[in-house]
């Protein structure tokens, strides 16, 4: 799964997702990518699933790359614990996506194959997503 080596601190407040994405939003290494429609927030567990989808499907021809990274902790309390007595431990990490950022990319494969593993990825993730091409490309 996908972490961070270090971080500075162990816990962040959880914030809020606001506005459209400032930087990631043009397909900048592949041909074809995936583009979040929707604010979330994407566990590593689900960026892994969608990432070992793609691969499967393309056979691992060509040449993926993933375009987020998860560097904020989630914490989560014990079951059957009582209210108060502070924050819970860190149990994973989410990577915040806003709407317009490109997820995934692939370059290397026939386009129709790379668009099929795309849908499948879009399956492993919890928020709307659009395949989109690289001008020039098709």
């Amino acid at each position: 799964m996908l972490a961070p080596k270090k971080v500075k601190y162990r816990k962040r407040q959880k914030g809020r997702i606001k506005g459209q994405a400032g930087r990631g939003t043009t397909i900048a290494f592949g041909e074809v990518g995936l583009k979040a429609l929707e604010p979330g927030k994407l566990t590593s567990q689900q960026i892994e699933a969608a990432r070992v989808a793609i691969m499967r499907h393309i056979k691992r021809g060509g040449k993926i790359w993933i375009r987020v990274f998860p560097d904020v902790p989630i914490t989560k309390k014990p079951a059957e614990t009582r209210m108060g007595s502070g924050k819970g431990a860190p149990e994973g990490w989410v990577a915040p996506v806003r709407p317009g950022r490109v997820l995934y990319e692939v370059k290397g494969v026939d386009m129709a194959l790379a668009k099929e593993a795309l849908n499948l990825a879009r399956y492993k993730l919890p928020i709307k997503t659009v395949i989109v091409v690289k001008e020039g490309a098709e």
